[in-house]
Formats: structure tokens, C-alpha cells, sequence
């Protein structure tokens, strides 16, 4: 049994003059995965519907990588625009750097302003059947996405000696983790765990309301991630000592289970 994960040695591959990064390579595949399942799923329930999510993705990919990157510079502002801090290098998506929070609200924003004019052109039921179908997509997504972080060596955990640990480099370390040399490899926990939430979501999804599934997403995916931030150990902003990420997790949770909870109580669909 190895030791540990060992971390990649490189993060870009050179072909010619083209240079792959591994981490965009890892958004885009799984944007594609995304956008497979969600057109499958979607199909499933409005059939005549055979090219509205990949329209609906060419405006709202880009808009929620923008809204991704946005979130990312204004929860780590120091990195860019701070002392030694290089503001250019706020346009280098590629280094890494994407904010699930603003990538889902400002992509579902784009989302929603999209599907409601292809309504006009197209019979399409509620947008909440949309974000359902999308939903177990999204969190695979997510999970192919973390893979970016393993190869740019980042977002790890506090020390641990276990053999799931990942063996990161010297240069790579922390400030104050010098002396240590394997960690929690949250990226690999938080794609394990959105992993899970979509094969839940796509097995047991008939028995939910519309915009339950897109609910359930949110909230389980909050409460994995309140657990994650709990053990990473990368700079990050925080409020009465405790991590921005941490609050942000669980005000959108709270916020999920009770859209969750008024839709079972009241059993009604959710509406434009």
C-alpha cells in the first residue's frame, strides 16, 4: 500500500507552442460531463427539448467562470492586490482560483435569464425542472473540477499521517507547516462527496418536487463543505474568527433546506 498520494510533478503539458493546463483541462471536462448529463436528464422529462441546455450553457458557463473568478478575488483580495500581490494575475484562471459560490449563483442567474427566452420560442416546463436535471451534473462537475487543485498542489488540509494523505513538496507548504510532509487531501474528500450527493440525487430523485433536487444539492453539498473548510489550512478571510467560506456554507445551507422544507410542506411546484 503507498504511503501516501503523491503529489503530480507537472501542471501544464507542453505541446508545440500549446500549453494544456491541467487544471482548466479538469473545469472544461467537467463542464462537459455537466452539460451531457444535464441535456439527458432534462430530455427525460421534456423529450422535444433537444438543444436547450447546451444553449442555455453557452451563456451561462462563461458567466458563472466570471462569476467563479469574481468570488475568488474578493474572498482573497491580498493575493492580487496586496503588499507583493500582482493584480494581472487576477485574469490567470488557469493558475487556479474559482469560487463555487459565484460560479453557481451568477451561472444560475445567466441560466434562468436564458431559459426564460427560449420559453417564448420553445414549450419548456418551470426553470425548477431545469435546475433539477442539471443538479446531479453540476456536483460531478464539481467533483472532476477538484482534480484541478491536486495538480496545481493546492486547498490541502492540516497535517495527517494516513495512507490516503497527500505528500506535498517543500515549496508547497504553508507558513508553519515546513516540518510536515503529508496532508488532508480535502480536493479528493470534496469529489468523493460530490460524487455521492449526485448518484443520491439521481436514484432517489422521482421521489422529490420540482426544485427539491437543486435544493438537496445545495444543502448537502453546504454541509460537506462546512466539514472540508474545518480542515484546510490556506490563507482565507474570516469573521469573528472563523473562515468567510464557513459562514458562506452555512447561510446558503440554511437557505436550501428551508426552500426544501416549504416545498415538501406545502406541496405545491415551484414557479417562474
Amino acid at each position: 500500500m503507498l504511503r501516501s498520494i503523491p503529489s503530480p510533478t507537472v501542471s501544464a503539458l507542453e505541446i508545440g507552442p500549446l500549453t494544456i493546463h491541467l487544471y482548466a483541462l479538469c473545469i472544461i471536462t467537467g463542464i462537459a460531463v455537466a452539460i451531457w448529463l444535464g441535456d439527458k436528464r432534462f430530455r427525460a422529462v421534456v423529450p422535444h427539448a433537444t438543444s436547450v441546455v447546451s444553449e442555455v450553457a453557452i451563456t451561462a458557463v462563461p458567466i458563472g467562470i466570471i462569476g467563479g473568478r469574481i468570488y475568488h478575488v474578493i474572498s482573497s483580495p491580498d493575493d492580487y492586490f496586496g503588499s507583493g500581490g500582482h493584480p494581472i494575475d487576477a485574469l490567470k484562471i488557469w493558475e487556479g482560483g474559482l469560487g463555487i459560490w459565484g460560479a453557481i449563483s451568477l451561472g444560475s442567474l445567466a441560466a434562468w435569464i436564458r431559459y426564460r427566452q427560449l420559453t417564448k420560442k420553445v414549450d419548456l416546463p418551470s426553470f425548477a425542472y431545469f435546475m433539477d436535471a442539471l443538479a446531479p451534473g453540476v456536483l460531478l462537475a464539481q467533483a472532476i473540477g477538484r482534480f484541478g487543485n491536486w495538480f496545481n498542489i493546492e486547498l490541502f488540509g492540516r497535517p495527517l499521517n494516513a495512507p490516503w494523505a497527500l505528500s506535498v513538496p517543500p515549496l508547497k507548504r504553508p507558513n508553519g507547516f515546513s516540518g510536515f510532509e503529508t496532508f488532508h487531501p480535502t480536493f479528493l474528500y470534496e469529489a468523493l462527496w460530490s460524487t455521492a450527493i449526485a448518484l443520491l440525487l439521481i436514484f432517489f430523485g422521482k421521489r422529490f418536487l420540482p426544485g427539491q433536487i437543486f435544493a438537496l444539492y445545495v444543502f448537502a453539498y453546504c454541509l460537506g463543505r462546512l466539514g472540508i473548510e474545518s480542515i484546510r489550512i490556506d490563507e482565507a478571510h474570516e469573521f469573528f474568527g472563523v473562515r468567510l467560506n464557513v459562514w458562506v456554507a452555512g447561510v446558503v445551507g440554511v437557505g436550501a433546506l428551508i426552500v426544501y422544507r416549504r416545498l415538501r410542506t406545502k406541496n405545491i411546484k415551484v414557479i417562474e
